[in-house]
């Protein structure tokens, strides 16, 4: 018996899958998403522990504003009648940094630029015409409705309402932040301060970050704000889930795709690890560019623009995760939610070079029980680094790499050791296993300096009815830019199927 034809299959319910899901079965599209896992959301999941809901990822949340174009998952919710609390945070990012630099990032763009120039008064008008500079790039994307870049009627429609807008995009396209950074400011451990700013969210230094997606972060914390969902992220994924079955969609868990089915040179369905098929007019990946093409399909057939990119781009580090629940009373008076750390700037690039910390519950509460605290502490690290262990080895090594950066949380948590009520640590490892991502990597980076965002792909692929989404397709990386790339998604399946709704 044949299996029902569906409009669109979905392989993974990462945000940028779900979105593109959701967005067409509002439009009127039969949509099936196949998800590997127990729940949706990839690394913006969930899990629950002894009273504590963990977010898998981070919980630094841009997309969720009330105003502009560029508050993306808002967007995403609304189109399929959904709506979900919010939590505003004030600082975006406090940074504990060599050089004795410890600088807040406030919400209040005035506020933090006297932050920032409060360190280098010497570098004031560099520092304003930089981050202004931002704002320029960020303005034009807020000008705009943000959908699919390969579709001429679109990109011509906006053209023609924003000529000013699409110009100013179009001048920073192949710009990376280093090179616009440069111009206004010389001081060299600014620059670095700039480094970091765009490695907390990108993996790469400014030279190597695309001057559209810096545009987006360093000016959204500022209009749209940081917001944290409610119940923790994993609620963001759960809700789109919840309008996607309202709308028509359909999505089927512990579903692993082993095969995109190619016939006659077209994608016309997948095939499951249990034998089960089903059949589509298009099949949309929300894997990896290097699962997609290298495991999903056969790898001698990878089409050459999918080898050039390769060529371009490389996996990034995964991540070391510790997962803690802490007592209140470690937590000093007037914590941020948002950390970064860093003693040495040549170490931050490094494998657990960089620790990042969130601490949702001094947002929502409720995600922890009474008198206790969730610290989410991360940092980059290789899969290879966590290989070729025994059992006993791993469990050992993973021992000692927690204790190193408990150690190193001490620094601003003093008595944290003391104050343990559950630990819990991934590795890479982990993330390969749960994430379903190859070498749990956290998304590309470039291998060298490219022309900014002119070498990241968009949705289509070379093989017809193939299409692929998330962060491995324009803009790239983050729960907000993913989500763009949904959008994009959606509208260009939208436009070749004819849906019209």
């Amino acid at each position: 018996m044949n299996s029902p034809l569906f409009d669109v299959i979905i392989i993974g319910s990462g945000i940028g899958g779900l979105v593109t899901a959701s967005q067409l079965a509002a439009k009127g599209a039969k949509v099936l998403v196949l998800e590997s896992y127990v729940i949706p959301g990839g690394s913006a999941g969930y899990f629950q522990r002894q009273g504590y809901t963990f977010d898998v990822g981070a919980s630094m949340i841009f997309g969720m504003g009330s105003q502009g174009t560029t508050n993306l998952l808002t967007r995403a919710l609304d189109a399929v009648n959904i709506t979900l609390k919010t939590i505003p945070d004030d600082v975006q990012i406090h940074y504990h940094l060599p050089d004795n630099l410890d600088i807040k990032v406030d919400r209040d763009y005035e506020k933090f630029l006297q932050n920032l120039i409060a360190y280098f008064p010497h570098e004031a008008k560099g520092i304003r015409r930089f981050y202004d500079e931002c704002q320029k790039v960020f303005n034009c994307l807020n000008n705009i409705e943000l959908l699919s870049l390969e579709e001429p009627r679109y990109l011509l429609r906006v053209f023609l309402k924003n000529p000013l807008a699409c110009l100013g995009l179009a001048k920073y396209l192949p710009l990376n932040v280093g090179d616009v950074a440069q111009r206004y400011i010389k001081d060299p451990l600014l620059l670095k301060f700039i480094d970091i700013e765009c490695y907390c969210w990108s993996v790469v230094p400014a030279a190597m970050t695309p001057m559209i997606n810096a545009g987006m972060v360093f000016s959204d914390r500022h209009y749209g704000g940081v917001n944290y969902p409610q119940g923790g992220v994993g609620k963001i994924a759960e809700k789109l889930v919840t309008g996607l079955e309202r709308a028509g969609g359909k999505i089927q868990y512990q579903a692993r795709v082993t095969k995109i089915i190619i016939e006659q040179g077209k994608a016309i369905g997948v095939e499951l690890a249990n034998g089960q098929t089903y059949h589509a007019k298009t099949v949309v990946s929300n894997a990896t560019r290097w699962d997609t093409f290298t495991k999903l399909l056969p790898p001698e057939n990878i089409p050459a623009n999918e080898k050039l990119w390769q060529q371009r781009y490389e996996k990034s580090p995964s991540f070391l995760s510790l997962h803690i629940g802490v007592k209140a009373s470690v937590l000093p008076l007037g914590t941020q939610c948002h950390h970064i750390l860093l003693t040495d700037w040549q170490e931050m690039t490094a494998a657990q070079g960089t620790i990042f910390v969130s601490i949702p519950t001094l947002l929502d509460p409720n995600l922890a029980p009474p008198g206790y605290h969730i610290i989410h502490a991360f940092t980059p690290d290789w899969i290879t680094n966590w290989q070729g262990l025994s059992p006993k080895e791993y469990e050992e090594k993973k021992e000692i790499a927690a204790g190193q950066i408990i150690d190193r949380l001490e620094a601003i948590f003093p008595g944290l050791d003391a104050g343990l009520d559950y630990l819990e640590i991934g590795t890479p490892r982990t993330h390969r296993r749960f994430l379903n991502r190859i070498d749990g990597t956290y998304g590309p980076i470039p291998k060298r300096k490219l022309w900014g965002l002119l070498a990241m792909p968009f949705n289509r692929t070379a093989i017809p009815g193939l299409y692929c989404v998330g962060d491995s397709t324009f803009p790239g990386q983050g729960l907000n830019a993913v989500a763009f790339s949904g959008f994009a998604c959606a509208h260009r399946i939208g436009v070749d199927l004819g849906v019209k709704k």
